[in-house]
């Protein structure tokens, strides 16, 4: 096993939510991910926090595996997938917390997957006249954006400042547009200063100037 597999290796864990396969290194967690909330005690919550139904042999009590508040099971019914808390099976979740859950889930299915897959781009450092083609993606356990071409540079997602997508094809009267670009701001370890790079979708047709604008779309969604 390499260092960046070691590096990168899980394990199955057992909480009193369900069972999670999470990063055997905390240093390897994904920066799109949750802690499991604490759970609001239960001689805390008589009632539902929902709809106030009393507590009882038969109206029983449920914790919503997302917020950690207390519900009956008609407030507390659906079982959602919950990628941010790395569950391995859907879990119990209130209404509000599995819309929002539900929502994530495009989010973990494509964009992810998109920006993993990676697409070429030339990129341009700070001021210089001079760019790279480069392949870029996010590294498997997204905590990186990875560029490769001659030169090579991984920059920590939190380190980020600013994403701004840069498009073409807008007129007045509200016509589509399409992404062409992205300028990235972000810090170097160890400086306060900030670094930019400026993505370009390549001209010719082997860059692939549609999944060019599929990746610089999924990078929007992470920047949000």
């Amino acid at each position: 096993m390499s260092g960046c597999e070691a590096r990168d290796a899980k394990k199955l864990v057992r909480s009193p939510s369900g069972l999670r396969m999470v990063p055997e290194h905390r240093s390897a967690r994904s920066p799109f991910g949750l802690d499991e909330p604490p759970w609001v005690p239960d001689k805390e919550c008589p009632r539902c926090m929902q709809c106030d139904t009393k507590f009882d042999f038969i109206t029983r009590k449920h914790h919503c595996r997302r917020c950690g508040k207390c519900f009956c099971d008609k407030c507390c019914s659906k079982k959602v997938p919950l990628p941010r808390m790395c569950f391995v099976d859907p879990v119990r979740q209130c209404a509000e917390c599995a819309l929002i859950s539900q929502k994530e889930t495009e989010f973990y299915d494509k964009q992810l997957k998109v920006l993993m897959n990676g697409a070429t781009f030339f990129v341009t450092l700070g001021t210089s006249d001079k760019s790279e083609l480069m392949v870029c993606r996010l590294s498997n356990n997204q905590r990186y954006l990875v560029l490769d071409g001659d030169s090579h540079y991984e920059i920590e997602i939190i380190q980020i400042s600013t994403v701004q997508i840069l498009t073409e094809g807008f007129t007045p009267g509200g016509g589509n547009t399409r992404a062409i670009g992205m300028i990235l701001q972000y810090k170097v370890p160890g400086s306060d200063e900030l670094t930019q790079m400026k993505f370009t979708a390549g001209e010719d047709f082997s860059c692939n100037k549609k999944l060019s604008a599929s990746w610089l779309a999924a990078m929007h969604k992470v920047s949000k």
